[in-house]
């Protein structure tokens, strides 16, 4: 579960991106490394930033682009839109879930219109004190249809 707050490159959507562009700059001592990554920013608005190494993206093109390159790992935050984009172009390998105990009737859905069949495998799993389930898992190949207990 540390994985999560080591340092990393981000994709994030343009208003994920503008919560964190005044905040983590100056708050960089509760998760180090934040500042040193590179932010990739999906927007059709933005073209800079004063935050160090943030590179603006205009399509699904120039994610298809990074995706294909080399590098570190890319994690996503929140930037539900992106994800959905994602997901709808299988461009998801791995997905860091947390479910928080509660219900709030409506919100975003990360599910919704569009995402393709994709298998996921748990591989690390954890729960916190105050019930707050985290999941992380990877693509597991095709998706396999069957019985329940099969």
């Amino acid at each position: 579960m540390e994985k999560e707050l080591k340092p990393a490159d981000y994709l994030l959507g343009r208003k994920t991106f503008e919560i964190w562009e005044p905040y983590w700059p100056e708050h960089a001592d509760f998760w180090p490394g934040i500042n040193d990554g590179t932010k990739y920013v999906m927007s059709k608005t933005r073209k800079k930033s004063g935050w160090k190494k943030s590179v603006f993206l205009k399509s699904l093109a120039d994610i298809k682009k990074l995706k294909n390159s080399k590098g570190s790992d890319i994690q996503v935050w929140g930037s539900s839109k992106l994800v959905q984009l994602l997901l709808k172009n299988d461009l998801v390998d791995e997905l860091w879930l947390k479910i928080h105990p509660l219900t709030l009737g409506k919100g975003k859905k990360l599910f919704v219109n569009g995402a393709i069949p994709a298998a996921f495998t748990l591989t690390e799993s954890a729960v916190t004190p105050t019930g707050v389930i985290i999941a992380n898992y990877k693509r597991a190949g095709k998706v396999k249809t069957g019985t329940v207990g099969a």
